[in-house]
């Protein structure tokens, strides 16, 4: 839906002037706010209150924590938050996680910090996952001219500083803090445009291929792919949609096609050991073995092959994030790596972060980076855990199972001279878990190597 229906109706009703930005599905606002690319500090967020005397919502700037004593205190009411869960109920016609801006539509009294008044313009929630509203001044005041106005925000703590006090924190506590200070880069509307095709169970190769076929560099690596050795179809191609149907299928095109879309998303140079060239031929030859692996597991572990294709291809793009966001930092890592190809990378990591103002996020290595992003953009739980945990050869938990597939693809890799760092692993207790032979490992990556070296002028083509 673009935006809830009886928000919308009263927007109609009073001439409210905004604009509908549509972005991809989102969880919650914080999330909302990341793939509309919108503006933090000109955002609003609605929170849902309630005491005896029955519900109310409290408007705030986005970055601001309610103060409930002061409004309170104001109110001569006793207000406590409500969940989301709790808020979903309330607002039936809204999408979980996304309470409207305007309360005033579902016949309920709205407190409004004086700070949000004096906003230039604001981004806002719609009620909908897939839209925010942005708002000029003259609007602003005009939703909120019912409202009972106060200070009912508390002034915001040091959260980005608290990074380097060794506390733990999880994935989001770091992208709330880590998209306060940077513009994380927005997942490129052809990949948003395949993730929402792959969501739907309906969708079809020709919609697919007419998505492919918009974009013609995404075209050509396709039609490039389907025709390598690694198929060694004899026929003639003639278009996407038969190198769908007749060799690719209609999983590993999606996959590959939102990773080449996504990949869009960086400006990151293309030389050197952690370069864009170099990144292309890892990644995909990731792909390739990890899907490979995944095929040969035990059954009982019900490895998607589909699922391993996607995580491997994507398992570093916390490079190209890194890349993006502290250019310096990564230039420096890329030098290392060229003059001394035998130190980790978590070592490189080490060295480098530790210098400038980004260290504090920066430190966290590239895999966490990566996970964040990952997560942001919606990509599935296992590809984002695999991201995290590449680097982690202890790591037990979720999705371990996946970890350890790419870890091993990554390993078998290395020994062709095939990616980021010479790894370092012993691989037979993982291969032991996944039911997968030492010679079949081993034969496994020969053979992706051998069939596979396509994939270098590939992986050159996509960053021409």
């Amino acid at each position: 839906m673009p935006l809830a229906s009886r928000l919308g109706q009263y927007i109609d009703d009073n001439a409210i002037q905004c604009q509908q930005v549509h972005h991809a599905r989102s969880r919650d606002l914080i999330h909302a706010v990341q793939l509309a690319q919108a503006i933090p500090e000109l955002t609003i967020r609605a929170h849902l209150l309630l005491d005896r005397d029955g519900p109310a919502v409290l408007a705030l700037p986005f970055q601001s924590t309610p103060d409930l004593e002061a409004l309170n205190r104001y109110s001569g009411r006793s207000f406590q938050l409500i969940d989301d869960d709790t808020a979903s109920k309330l607002f039936a016609d809204c999408d979980a996680g996304h309470v409207p801006f305007l309360a005033h539509a579902y016949g309920l009294l709205t407190y409004v910090d004086e700070n949000v008044l004096t906003m230039e313009q604001c981004f806002a929630s719609s009620g909908s996952a897939n839209t925010l509203l942005r708002l000029p001044s003259f609007s602003i005041r005009a939703a909120f001219s019912s409202g009972v106005v106060g200070v009912f925000a508390q002034a915001e703590r040091d959260e980005i500083g608290e990074l380097s006090q060794g506390k733990e924190y999880s994935l989001d506590d770091v992208a709330r803090r880590l998209t306060k200070l940077y513009r994380l880069p927005p997942m490129p509307e052809t990949a948003v445009r395949i993730l929402h095709l792959t969501a739907d169970p309906d969708s079809s190769v020709h919609e697919l291929s007419d998505l492919v076929e918009h974009d013609p560099s995404l075209a050509a690596q396709i039609m490039r792919y389907a025709r390598s050795a690694l198929f060694n179809y004899q026929g003639d191609l003639t278009c996407v949609r038969e190198a769908i149907n007749v060799v690719l299928g209609f999983d590993r095109v999606s996959k590959l096609a939102m990773g080449i879309a996504s990949a869009k998303a960086f400006r990151v140079p293309s030389d050197g050991p952690l370069g864009l060239t170099a990144f292309w031929s890892h990644a995909l030859h990731c792909a390739v073995l990890s899907q490979a692996l995944a095929l040969v597991a035990k059954p009982e572990l019900a490895m998607d092959d589909r699922e391993a294709y996607l995580s491997g291809l994507l398992h570093n793009f916390g490079l190209l994030l890194v890349g993006h966001l502290f250019p310096p930092e990564y230039r420096m890592m890329n030098k290392l790596r060229e003059t001394d190809p035998t130190r980790s990378m978590a070592d490189i990591e080490s060295l480098v972060f530790g210098m400038g103002s980004a260290q504090q996020f920066i430190s966290l290595g590239h895999g966490s980076l990566g996970a964040i992003l990952l997560k942001l953009w919606g990509l599935p739980d296992a590809t984002i855990k695999v991201a995290g945990m590449h680097q982690n050869h202890s790591y037990h938990g979720e999705h371990e199972n996946m970890v350890n597939l790419v870890q091993v693809a990554n390993y078998l890799l290395s020994q062709h001279g095939i990616g980021d760092e010479e790894v370092e692993l012993n691989i037979e207790p993982m291969l032991s878990r996944l039911g997968i032979s030492h010679d079949q490992a081993y034969a496994l990556a020969e053979m992706t190597v051998d069939q596979c070296r396509e994939l270098d002028e590939m992986g050159k083509a996509l960053v021409a």
